[in-house]
């Protein structure tokens, strides 16, 4: 039996706990879980939401791509993917990676991969709107993603 991962794009915000215990309820087979969770920064207090875009469909199955990739590369047992999309404020979670295997460091790994990919590659458009009610602009990519993800494709 191949499991899937579990992979959402969302509005709404999500409860850590909850996905957690929702991907090892009754398992175990499970040694580790990682977790990784992105929230909105202040961006020094300059930031008063954050705004997500991303192209519906397109982005669920890329992320589903990448996950089942990061499973497979890994020995995932699962694998949780939550990201949020419209205005997000500062402190508000964005999003979430669960990785589950039977030694730590696969799901670091596969926690790790995937975050690299979502960084980069995931279809999403960020927007920032500033406090003194200034549009900020969109949000360019970082070099620092990209060069992080080039670890990964070796």
């Amino acid at each position: 039996m191949s499991i899937k991962p579990d992979i959402r794009i969302q509005a709404e915000d999500f409860d850590i706990k909850a996905e957690i215990e929702k991907l090892t309820q009754g398992r175990t087979d499970i040694g580790a879980v990682v977790t990784f969770s992105g929230l909105c920064r202040g961006e020094g207090d300059t930031l008063s939401a954050l705004e997500l875009e991303h192209y519906p469909g397109m982005a669920e199955a890329e992320i589903t791509r990448i996950a089942e990739q990061a499973m497979k590369r890994f020995g995932l047992l699962g694998m949780t993917a939550i990201h949020r999309y419209g205005k997000i404020k500062p402190s508000e979670n964005i999003v979430l990676v669960i990785a589950t295997s039977p030694h730590r460091q696969a799901s670091f790994d596969g926690a790790n991969f995937l975050m690299d990919f979502l960084k980069t590659r995931a279809p999403f458009w960020k927007k920032n709107h500033l406090v003194d009610g200034d549009d900020g602009g969109w949000v360019d990519a970082k070099d620092a993603d990209d060069n992080a993800l080039g670890k990964w494709e070796k």
